[in-house]
């Protein structure tokens, strides 16, 4: 029986005649290939001549079930996908974002150092006099003030976990704290602490807005907690601290000014943005008090934070021989550190040194000893540990901690 001769398909043997004359030598005129199935353009050995998708081309480059570009075919053989190596030294490799990052954590980290030299070198007078005014103190009294200073840190760490929920990295934050206690007598007003925290939190997963309002969160806590422990100790102690006499008119001035300043803050939290970050911090603080844990953490690492404060104050009172009661000392640095805050210099360098030596001339001390005890305090909480935090904050910036 003689069978009629086959008939292409328009799909396929058209396709397949148009590839083979389009291939050249080794397809014949009627289409079929010699030797096998046609190869289609790009060289996908095929039968019928199927489109074959090639690699970062077509609806279909990259998507799932898709090959890998298989050798390519023409005239001078089968090639394999060009692959570009370097032997392993790194030529040609193209600077990546990462790369440009490193050089400036490196530069920020230099900046740092440069920065807590200039400061050394700036005051050294100051440490250099008071190390040996110091010398002769108490040294048990002295050893007592530095664990607390130490202890202050770890304080400062269990407020700031206590105004987040979610759990933070407990050696990181307190080493964090330790680095942002030198970068606050950098910037002013708290603004170095706050940053270095705010990114430490951002970096922690949290959002902006949300490590924002839980440093808000924790310096309210720290308010409440100064203002309360005043009031406890005015009232343990009356009369402990003397007003200097002022005129009537002077008092007059004083009290339109106190007004003029609370009726300023009114208007301030009324203002729009204020009061949506106003909001944002109570729920913030209604979240914390739901979980016990936190809420304790938060108000007891508050408290204790102003309580150890004060204790070095009035640890060094009584190594270099204060003729004051340690209640009267420590009533006299939390109302010297609060006013301190409305000055805005780094740290509370200059502005806290002369409200301290002020509270504790009005509170009965000779001008001398207070003066020793100031110098005492800033010794143990600036001085002392200023170059070794800014060492920990270029460390945490190199690390990418920060």
């Amino acid at each position: 029986m003689i069978l009629p001769p086959k008939t292409p398909s328009p799909t396929g043997g058209a396709r397949v005649a148009r590839v083979g004359r389009a291939a050249g030598p080794g397809l014949p005129s009627g289409g079929e290939p010699v030797g096998g199935p046609a190869r289609a353009p790009g060289g996908s050995g095929r039968p019928g001549g199927a489109p074959v998708p090639v690699a970062g081309s077509g609806p279909t480059a990259g998507g799932p079930g898709t090959s890998p570009p298989e050798p390519v075919s023409g005239p001078g053989g089968p090639s394999s996908p060009v692959v570009a190596h370097d032997g392993g030294t790194g030529a040609g490799r193209r600077p990546s974002a990462r790369d440009g990052r490193t050089g400036r954590h490196a530069w920020l980290s230099l900046l740092v150092l440069v920065c807590a030299g200039f400061l050394a070198h700036r005051h050294w007078p100051v440490i250099e006099a008071g190390a040996g005014r110091l010398a002769h103190a108490d040294r048990g009294w002295l050893l007592v003030a530095a664990v607390a200073t130490l202890a202050t840190w770890a304080c400062s760490a269990l407020a700031q976990q206590g105004a987040v929920p979610e759990p933070l990295p407990a050696g990181r934050l307190v080493v964090v704290q330790f680095a942002a206690a030198s970068a606050n007598h950098v910037l002013p007003s708290g603004l170095g602490a706050g940053a270095v925290n705010l990114r430490f939190l951002t970096r922690c997963g949290l959002t902006l807005t949300r490590s924002a309002t839980a440093l808000a969160v924790k310096a309210c806590a720290g308010t409440v907690v100064r203002a309360c422990l005043i009031g406890g100790l005015a009232l343990a102690c009356p009369g402990a601290l003397r007003p200097p006499r002022l005129t009537a008119s002077a008092w007059t001035v004083a009290g339109w000014t106190a007004v003029a300043v609370v009726a300023a803050v009114v208007a301030a939290l009324l203002a729009g943005p204020l009061r949506r970050l106003l909001r944002r911090v109570l729920l913030d603080v209604r979240a914390v008090h739901e979980l016990p844990a936190r809420a304790a953490a938060l108000w007891g690492g508050s408290f204790a934070f102003a309580a150890l404060h004060a204790t070095v104050v009035v640890t060094v009172a009584q190594a270099v021989g204060l003729p004051l009661s340690p209640a009267r000392v420590a009533l006299a640095y939390l109302v010297a550190s609060s006013a301190a805050v409305l000055l805005p210099t780094p740290g509370g360098l200059g502005s806290l040194d002369a409200a301290l030596a002020l509270a504790l001339t009005l509170a009965g001390a000779p001008g001398a000893a207070a003066a020793s005890t100031v110098l005492g305090y800033r010794l143990l909480t600036v001085w002392f540990p200023l170059l070794p935090g800014l060492v920990a904050l270029g460390v945490l910036i190199r690390r990418r901690v920060l």
